[in-house]
């Protein structure tokens, strides 16, 4: 039995306060230390983000909403780590319920603050907003909101909605967002990330919230040390990679690390599988040996030499042609993991040939692209992942419906979007990392190479294969975009 991934609970907004209770127990001593955790870990989120957009400005002008409970104080303490870091910075806050409405932690981290950058703040009222802000920190509500927004201070995001910030902040939840909220409501703030405190809970993950959660991050405060009952949703951490940043064995061999075939293109899709390749190869893969149409090996082989290119006889069209089904039967023996679809293309002969080898293979698959059909994903027995876009997604389900069809075939199943899901059967996880910096072509061509490289390394634990790669690629991501910004960069970069 495989341990599971590395994860902490996605909790509902009930299952959130019975956490908080159980943990703090009414103890202010206690409550205080998470908020101070909480306010300096969305600060140093904060700094990082913002490096995707050049880094935080020296001499920003940071804009609190506070409300009077938790997410007032958290939001403020963030507001504090920031101007200590930034000595020439200065913040506005805005008590959206009214400053004496303030609970004791939010009063405390009010006078806190006040005492540390006296000088530099302003508390305005709504309509004594400045033009611009470079931070817009939301703490008006957390968790437990209850619909509706009162008038005052819908009419406070609205406002501030309407504002030109470079980069707008949640804390925990964009106000105006709880369980049952109407999905498009204008009494929401409209958040670039959302920084869930302690605990994701299920709104921020709920798909129809996208437009107002923006970017999920998770601030792992140490709820979870001592973790509840088993929960269905869970948000994968960075520990999940830890298995790769362990020292190697002295004594291992090249075999020790998998070997990993892979197979696809044409001549009307190069890059795909080149990609592919590349990115196994740089995530660890012992072997790598590469099946395309034989007029690319040439110019592929001198650009990625570590592999091994075998040449498949082609199609009139360019494709790979059924006659080539000898050249990986002959050498199977040898692959622990085979990645399949990457640059296939979609002709009739191409995909005939794919099904066939679905259908007969035993070792674990990785399917990807054109490789995304119906017919060819539920073929055979052998264990495979699938890495299906939203709109491939739709297209393997064929009308039918998703539980049914994760029971019939037990595929790890990597939905890529904005907050990549990763489920089988009842299990699913979501991965924080990535983001518009992906959203360009290649991007999925690179995530199968590393997800087959990981399946490959250990062919018997598929999830674990598909969370390890899902979580890296989106971490290097992450760092691509903070190093070059999310524009001006290649996905090879990646």
């Amino acid at each position: 039995m495989n341990p599971p991934p590395a994860s902490d609970p996605v909790l509902s907004c009930d299952e959130t306060r019975r956490l908080e209770k159980g943990l703090f127990a009414g103890d202010e001593t206690k409550e205080w230390s998470a908020m101070r955790r909480a306010g300096q870990a969305v600060a140093a989120a904060v700094i990082e983000d913002f490096r995707e957009i050049g880094g935080f400005p020296p001499q920003a002008r940071v804009l609190v909403l506070a409300g009077k409970g938790h997410n007032g104080g958290d939001a403020l303490l963030a507001a504090q780590t920031l101007l200590e870091k930034f000595p020439d910075a200065a913040v506005d806050v805005i008590f959206a319920l009214g400053e004496r409405t303030l609970r004791p932690l939010a009063f405390r981290a009010y006078r806190d603050l006040a005492h540390a950058v006296r000088e530099r703040l302003t508390v305005r009222a709504v309509n004594d907003l400045s033009a611009s802000y470079d931070l817009c920190l939301d703490g008006v509500f957390g968790f437990q909101f209850r619909s509706p927004v009162d008038a005052v201070v819908a009419r406070l995001l609205a406002r501030v909605n309407a504002l030109p910030i470079r980069l707008r902040a949640a804390v925990d939840l964009p106000s105006g967002l709880g369980e049952g909220a109407k999905a498009g409501s204008p009494d929401m703030f409209r958040a670039d990330f959302t920084y869930a405190t302690g605990v994701v809970k299920t709104p921020v993950v709920d798909s129809s919230y996208a437009e107002v959660v923006g970017r999920l991050r998770y601030l792992d405060l140490g709820f979870f040390e001592e973790e509840p009952a088993e929960a269905r949703l869970r948000v994968l951490t960075p520990k999940v990679l830890a298995p790769l940043a362990a020292l190697r064995s002295p004594t291992s061999d090249k075999r020790d690390y998998g070997h990993v075939f892979i197979l696809g293109g044409s001549r009307n899709f190069p890059g795909a599988i080149l990609m592919s390749v590349q990115a196994a190869l740089r995530s660890g893969a012992g072997l790598t040996t590469a099946f395309v149409p034989e007029s690319l090996v040439p110019v592929f082989a001198a650009q990625a030499p570590e592999a091994m290119w075998v040449g498949w006889p082609e199609t009139p069209d360019g494709g790979l042609a059924l006659e080539g089904r000898h050249l990986l039967q002959e050498r199977l023996s040898r692959a622990s993991a085979l990645v399949l679809g990457p640059g296939m293309g979609k002709e009739p002969e191409t995909l005939a040939l794919a099904k066939d080898v679905v259908q007969s293979a035993s070792i674990p698959l990785l399917l990807d692209a054109d490789a995304l059909q119906p017919d060819i994903v539920r073929a055979g027995k052998a264990p495979r992942v699938l890495t299906p876009h939203r709109g491939e997604f739709m297209r393997i389900l064929a009308g039918g419906d998703f539980r049914e069809f994760q029971k019939a075939s037990d595929a790890v199943v990597v939905l890529k979007g904005r907050l990549t899901g990763i489920t089988q059967q009842e299990r699913g996880y979501y991965s924080p990392y990535g983001g518009p910096v992906l959203a360009r072509g290649g991007s999925g061509d690179c995530l199968a190479g590393i997800i087959g490289t990981q399946l490959a390394r250990t062919p018997d634990d598929p999830l674990g294969a598909a969370c390890r790669g899902t979580v890296w690629h989106g971490r290097a991501a992450d760092l691509l975009a903070r190093a070059h910004g999310q524009v001006a960069v290649r996905t090879t970069q990646l």
